[in-house]
């Protein structure tokens, strides 16, 4: 960041001294007023429920301009990487290091990564002490914590080869957990990974293999899940990955850092947006039901709403969604799907969404997570493991965050302050005066 020639001047109508503070200027979006010495200089803080006009650090990883419904990972578009940026495993190397990698970087990554997707033999026994219908975000809060307990070799935050080794491990063994949570959750045996499949096609073969007989993958179905990490890869400073910073701030292990973001990715209003929209589709039922809901929807009485469609920070259309659409369609297309009810559901809401002038009038448009609940589901995967997908997806952009942070001279432990409106200090009375 620059400074700027500009100053902000904070001035008080009760007659108090003005404050200028520094303006500093970024590559690009919004320049930021630093207010670090206001509470030195003032005594008063800011206030600004939900941090939405505070930015709580620098970062050159990913750049959202929501107007203008843009998405880049290290200044490269979203739409150029997910069609011409290779795989997912290419995306994890440009968040990781800030560059794409040339061949013989991408083999020599692949290659680490692809030999670290074992997991301690013992971790199968931490499956064991969840029961069988336990929700597969918490089995994950829960595996990756325990990490730390098997790999004390990368535990030093202070040591840059630790953080390296740590990100590989933690990128590298998502899949395999994720998997082992679902094939526990159905009584199936494990899956042991593959070295010789790509990232997303081993993870599909953890999934849904068995001993029973030699599982083979689909291209048009390994390239959408690949889409679907790549899409979901990392997005700012959002709530989970804010989780991750702060946590990290307090100097805790990586694997620790990681468990705390996918607790936060759990809650319904970030990371279960797909499992929502989905739900509302088989709450309608049918093609014929969708005027009745849509008129719900229209209804500020009758608390009815279209799960899927806008996005917080998106005021524009989702920049991920219109690729995501188009792996919906081929997905659907490869598994003769079209005529699926649920399926032939979502594709009629999704068509009267873009032409209602209600919707179109408040942009809402569909977001990615309509159409990727809807790929997950083609795919055979669960509804309760989206979110689980969204946290294997994400824990890259959470190791590059965290590492960043860790590298950063003005990181500070987080300490948000409030605006007290409690009770004033008082005296504890006698029992028999209360």
């Amino acid at each position: 960041m620059t400074n700027s020639e500009t100053k902000a001047t904070l001035s008080f109508s009760d007659g108090s001294p003005a404050l200028e503070m520094p303006i500093y200027k970024g590559s690009i979006g919004p320049d930021v007023i630093d207010i670090r010495k206001l509470y030195g200089a003032t005594g008063m803080f800011t206030y600004d429920p939900g941090f939405m006009s505070t930015a709580a650090c620098n970062s050159s990883i990913t750049y959202i301009d929501g107007d203008k419904g843009e998405l880049l990972y290290r200044g490269y578009p979203i739409e150029q990487l997910a069609v011409n940026g290779g795989d997912f495993l290419e995306t994890c190397y440009l968040l990781l290091n800030g560059e794409l990698p040339n061949a013989d970087q991408k083999k020599e990554f692949v290659a680490t990564v692809t030999n670290h997707t074992m997991v301690h033999e013992q971790m199968q026994f931490f499956f064991r002490g969840f029961r069988r219908d336990a929700h597969p975000m918490s089995v994950l809060v829960g595996t990756v914590g325990a990490l730390a307990s098997f790999y004390h070799d990368s535990l030093d935050i202070n040591d840059p080869h630790h953080r390296e080794v740590s990100a590989i491990r933690l990128i590298a063994k998502m899949p395999t957990l994720v998997a082992m949570a679902y094939k526990y959750s159905i009584g199936q045996p494990f899956v042991y990974p593959r070295n010789d499949l790509s990232y997303s096609a081993n993870f599909m073969h953890m999934m849904f293999s068995t001993p029973c007989e030699p599982y083979k993958t689909n291209e048009v179905l390994v390239r959408a899940l690949d889409r679907i990490l790549i899409l979901h890869a990392d997005h700012e400073q959002n709530a989970s990955t804010s989780t991750v910073r702060l946590a990290g701030s307090s100097g805790a292990n990586p694997f620790a850092c990681i468990a705390a973001g996918i607790a936060c990715l759990w809650g319904p209003a970030h990371g279960g947006a797909n499992e929502a929209a989905l739900s509302m589709l088989e709450e309608i039922g049918s093609v014929d039901n969708i005027p009745h809901f849509i008129a719900q929807v229209k209804d500020k009485n009758s608390g009815v709403k279209l799960m899927g469609f806008g996005h917080r920070v998106y005021k524009n259309y989702d920049p991920r969604a219109k690729l995501m659409r188009e792996t919906c369609y081929e997905v659907l297309q490869e598994l003769g799907l079209q005529d699926d009810p649920l399926f032939k559901l979502a594709m009629a809401l999704e068509k009267i969404a873009l032409e209602d002038e209600y919707f179109v009038s408040r942009k809402l448009y569909p977001n990615v997570d309509f159409y990727s609940g809807i790929v997950q589901r083609a795919l055979g995967i669960p509804t309760a493991l989206f979110t689980g997908i969204f946290a294997l997806a994400r824990t890259v952009g959470w190791i590059a965050q965290w590492k960043e942070m860790i590298s950063d001279p003005e990181q500070k432990i987080g300490r948000p302050r409030q605006l007290f409106v409690g009770a004033a200090k008082r005296d504890v009375p006698p029992i028999d005066k209360r």
